[in-house]
C-alpha cells in the first residue's frame, strides 16, 4: 500500500507557535480524522498540506510529490469550511464549470441521484446558489468533490451548519463512497464531531494548541485512554496534558 500524505516534523509559525514538530502519514484508502478545538491548528494544518502556508520547517508529500508542486494536488479535491460557492450561477452551471476544473465528465444523471441521496429537491439543480443555505450549498460542494474523480478528498468541517438528517445522510454517502467503490479513495476529515470521526475514520490524529497528542485508530484511542466513547477519550486526552 502506497502513501497517499506523508507530513514529517512540520513547523508552522515564528516558534512553532501554529504547528510544532506534526507528523502524520495517511496510506491509500484510509479514512483519516483529524480533530481538535477550535484553534488547534486543523486548519492552519489542511492549509499548509495546500501549500496556502508556508511552513518553517518540516517536509510535505501528497501522492509522492512535495506539496510544493502542483503535481501533488493533481490527484485531490478540497472543500473549505467556509465554502461558498458563486452565487450567481445556477447549481447546475457551478456543477458543470467544478467537472471541468477537475478535468471530469459532467453526468447529469449520476449529479441528480446525489442530490436525492442528500435530500437536495431536484427542482434546486436549476435554481441560483444565491437562494441556497448554508447547509445546502455545503452539499453542492460536496456532491463537486465526489464528482471530480479524484482519489484524495480533504474536507474541513464539512459538517459545519447541517442539521442532524443531513450530517447523516452526508455520513452514509462517504460510507458507502468507501465500501462501495471500485477506486478506493482516501480522506482526511477534519471534525468537531467526534461520533462522526468514530463512525467515518480508520485513523485519527488529535491536535491540541499546534501539538499532535495521539495518531492511531478509534479502538487505540479508547484503550490508550480508558474510555467507552471517543469524545470521552479525547476528554481524557486533553485533561492529561
Amino acid at each position: 500500500m502506497s502513501t497517499a500524505l506523508s507530513v514529517e516534523d512540520l513547523q508552522l509559525g515564528k516558534r512553532g507557535d501554529r504547528l510544532s514538530s506534526v507528523s502524520i502519514s495517511i496510506e491509500d484508502g484510509v479514512f483519516f480524522g483529524l480533530v481538535g478545538m477550535n484553534g488547534a491548528g486543523k486548519t492552519s494544518l489542511i492549509q499548509t498540506i495546500l501549500d496556502f502556508c508556508r511552513p518553517e520547517s518540516g517536509t510535505i508529500t501528497t501522492n509522492g510529490y512535495s506539496h510544493r508542486l502542483p503535481a501533488s494536488r493533481q490527484h485531490l479535491a478540497y472543500l473549505p469550511e467556509r465554502f461558498t460557492p458563486p452565487s450567481h450561477l445556477t447549481a447546475e452551471k457551478f456543477l458543470r464549470r467544478m467537472a471541468a476544473l477537475y478535468g471530469s465528465e459532467f453526468q447529469r444523471n449520476t449529479t441528480l441521484e446525489l442530490f436525492d441521496q442528500l435530500a437536495l429537491e431536484r427542482s434546486s439543480f436549476t435554481k441560483p446558489l444565491k437562494q441556497f443555505s448554508k447547509g445546502m450549498a455545503q452539499k453542492v460542494g460536496l456532491i463537486a468533490l465526489l464528482m471530480s474523480n479524484r482519489d484524495f478528498l480533504i474536507l474541513d468541517e464539512p459538517m459545519s451548519g447541517l442539521d442532524p438528517y443531513s450530517r447523516a445522510l452526508m455520513k452514509n454517502l462517504l460510507l458507502r463512497r468507501r465500501e462501495h467503490h471500485q477506486q478506493p479513495h482516501t480522506l482526511l476529515l477534519s471534525s468537531h464531531m467526534l461520533s462522526d470521526v468514530e463512525i467515518l475514520c480508520d485513523q485519527i490524529a488529535i491536535l491540541h494548541q499546534g501539538v499532535l497528542q495521539f495518531t492511531g485508530s478509534p479502538e487505540e484511542c479508547l484503550l490508550y485512554y480508558q474510555a467507552d466513547t471517543l469524545e470521552q477519550a479525547y476528554v481524557n486526552c486533553i485533561d492529561n496534558l
